[in-house]
């Protein structure tokens, strides 16, 4: 059991430290709680960033389809050579492709700066660039995560969300395994257990 205990204090230190509710008017990463028993938010992690008058957007981060972007865009060439499922980003505008991006410069267009070298990238022109220079750098999305006004702040008031900071690389991370570490690492911290 002592060994146990090490290997879940070692977790918890090696993750993001949560980040407060206060840091909503920032770009927060979203760990859905063991209780947010939702058929379509349940177990997810997201990525969610202030638009201004207390809205959000966000994108769900790990729920792979078993679609490619080959099988979407059969005649684009480049899509066809990213081997990376789309990702389910969310269910408003389930029908776009987004792109989120790690790179050093700001994309340009109708994009937006997440975090130090993360940006989501929104214009349809700009996600065929990704994919065609940069598709080994970025995830591609169907849809996206909107909040009204007050709304993922209430959320987090009610307890849906464990609230951390946005970390670029765990942004980018294969998802298999991912949220059942990051919620235990946050259990741990939030309950000493």
């Amino acid at each position: 059991m002592r060994s146990v205990l090490a290997v879940l204090a070692a977790l918890a230190l090696a993750w993001p430290l949560p980040a407060a509710a206060h840091a909503l008017s920032e770009t927060v990463l979203l760990v859905a709680k063991r209780q947010l028993q939702d058929r379509y938010y349940g177990a997810t992690i997201l990525v969610a960033r202030p638009i201004g008058q207390d809205q959000h957007i966000g994108f769900i981060l790990n729920r792979p389809t078993k679609v490619t972007l080959g099988q979407l865009f059969p005649q684009h060439g480049p899509s066809k050579k990213v081997p990376d499922p789309v990702y389910a980003g969310g269910p408003v505008s389930p029908e776009v492709i987004f792109a989120l991006v790690q790179t050093p410069r700001h994309p340009g267009g109708r994009s937006v700066r997440l975090a130090p070298g993360l940006f989501a990238v929104f214009d349809s022109h700009l996600v065929d660039a990704v994919i065609e220079s940069q598709a080994n750098r970025a995830r591609f999305l169907a849809g996206l995560v909107a909040w009204r006004a007050g709304e993922l702040r209430e959320e987090v008031r009610r307890g849906a969300w464990f609230v951390m900071e946005a970390d670029p690389a765990l942004v980018m991370r294969k998802p298999e395994g991912l949220w059942e570490e990051l919620v235990q690492s946050q259990e741990f911290r939030v309950n000493g257990i």
